[in-house]
């Protein structure tokens, strides 16, 4: 029984929406709420900084972006929660979909003045066709934007979801209050606040006429009617919908000034789903299953600096994770066993002994993992829905510095293991080809190139339309491929080949001529 307690106590998920929505603000403000840290932007020497817990690496705090999903773990009315801040910005959005394979389940967040942006757009498609249940936060409700009716319309179709609001905003701009809870009918309005949490002053009956007092009469009067008729329009809030992703239970708030957090973050403990079932080639996985089984959906390189330490993320699917104990690599088919198992508060590291499914636990590595590996007491489990998707923008890389070859050569191998870009070598002429989803993606390598491992690296302009792995079983067609193709193949880091198509008429002759080949834009074939 204590093992399904465990269990049944885990929230995960992860937070998602366009840059600049406020998503690292709202992540800031759920683990200040939570208890988790006591002061907004709080760092390890309790000195306020200007950057936020989850953006730890500082080509993030430099650029105010996040560009790599970070991991915060804390205890909240008895549960334990696991937020996964991911990017927002589309150059870093591969990175953002494998983290959607690790999550139960997930918060939009939209800006009230923007409405549904485009990224917003992708990253819920990827939530439908996992079928993970979402919640929506609007935000920045402190400043003018679009009326709240307006833009529960605009959610359901530009996201394809019902919607239920289960908070309600009191005004708007400068005019903004608070927020009316809908699940509970009830009403707390804060003091804005971008670092502490305030007392808060309570009204269990939205009857009350000291309301008035505290909104004024305009304001109570025009909250009342459009409760009313939240109530009138929208069906009862159904939690088996939400949790089967039909319905999106929807909160106002402003994550800076901590309006509406309180209430996001007390009702999603109570009704976002405990641990999920995975998928596997093999079979279906079951949270309450015995034996343990995970599976790494993120590798990242210099989480300390100086200490060089490359670390694997797992999600865990299924029973216990121990340390110090046997667990069999599936892809590598060995034995390994973890003496340093860590649980994440952004880049805060702390020992554990032993996990349950839903938790990400951090695994020292050496380079033994890569991302999708599945780990298990021994049953052969072949994790699904985990790829690397074809590149689409790419350079060649040459080294900056002669003296530093060595150094170049050890941050472009460990780089590439997390999974952000991919490296090709070209078997025409030997050289290096980094392959990325977005152009950022080039400045972040060359500045933790240059930071983190002392190395300096030029690009050069390369004209490739699409990168694709390809297959056939016919192997008289395969090899008179290769001939024709050489100068367009190249190998990837796990030495599979790769077809570098210089144009779309390109890629659609190769795949006119040679049609028992199959070419692939996703790694999992």
């Amino acid at each position: 029984m204590a093992f399904e307690k465990e269990i049944n106590k885990r929230r995960t998920f992860a937070i998602i929406s366009h840059p600049d929505a406020g998503k690292t603000t709202l992540t800031e403000k759920l683990l200040l709420f939570g208890g988790a840290i006591h002061v907004a932007g709080a760092v390890k020497s309790n000195k306020i900084k200007k950057t936020a817990t989850s953006d730890f690496m500082e080509i993030e705090k430099q650029r105010g972006i996040s560009v790599a999903t970070s991991v915060m773990g804390f205890e909240y009315n008895d549960k334990k929660i696991n937020i996964l801040d991911t990017p927002g910005h589309k150059d870093f959005a591969e990175d953002t979909y494998r983290t959607l394979t690790a999550v139960d389940s997930v918060i939009i967040v939209i800006d009230v003045a923007k409405g549904v942006e485009e990224q917003t757009k992708k990253l819920a498609k990827v939530c439908r066709m996992r079928n993970t249940p979402v919640m929506v936060f609007v935000n920045k409700m402190d400043r003018d934007g679009k009326d709240a009716f307006e833009l529960l319309d605009e959610i359901e179709s530009l996201l394809s979801i019902s919607v239920r609001p289960l908070t309600w905003p009191i005004g708007m701009g400068k005019k903004f209050k608070g927020v009316y809870n809908i699940y509970n009918q009830n009403m707390r309005l804060f003091e804005p606040d971008q670092e502490k949490v305030k007392e808060a002053i309570s009204f269990d009956n939205i009857s009350d006429p000291e309301i008035e007092t505290y909104i004024g009469d305009e304001e109570a009067e025009i909250l009342r009617e459009e409760i009313e008729l939240v109530e009138a329009v929208y069906p009862k809030f159904n939690l088996e919908l939400y949790k089967k992703a039909e319905v999106a239970p929807v909160f106002f708030g402003s994550a800076l000034y901590n309006f509406g957090v309180q209430e996001t973050i007390d009702t999603f403990v109570e009704i976002a789903p405990s641990p999920r079932n995975s998928e596997t080639a093999e079979r279906e996985i079951i949270p309450y299953e015995d034996k343990f089984s995970g599976f790494v959906f993120k590798i990242h390189a210099n989480m300390d600096p100086n200490h060089r330490d490359r670390i694997a993320f797992v999600k865990i699917c299924s029973g216990k994770f121990k340390r110090n104990t046997n667990y069999l690599h599936i892809r590598n088919n060995k034995q390994m066993k973890f003496p340093n198992p860590t649980s994440f508060m952004a880049e805060k590291k702390e020992i554990v002994d032993e996990a349950f499914p839903g938790d990400i636990i951090g695994l020292y590595d050496s380079g033994n993992f890569k991302i999708g590996d599945s780990l298990t007491e021994g049953e052969i489990l072949h994790f699904s829905g985990i790829p690397s998707f074809s590149p689409e923008m790419f350079r060649y890389i040459e080294n900056g510095d002669p003296m530093k070859f060595k150094q170049l050569q050890k941050g472009v191998d460990q780089l590439m293991d997390e999974g952000v870009a991919q490296l090709f070598i070209n078997k025409f002429n030997g050289r290096r080809i980094i392959g990325t989803v977005g152009a950022l993606q080039f400045e972040v390598i060359e500045y933790r190139l240059k930071h983190e491992y002392g190395a300096t690296c030029k690009y050069e302009p390369i004209q490739l339309y699409k990168a694709c792995w390809f297959t056939s079983s016919n192997s008289e067609q395969l090899e008179d491929f290769k001939k024709r193709k050489y100068q367009n193949l190249a190998k990837d880091k796990f030495n599979r080949d790769v077809f570098l198509a210089e144009s779309s008429f390109a890629l659609q002759m190769a795949q006119q001529n040679f049609p028992d080949i199959s070419f692939h834009f996703t790694s999992e074939f």
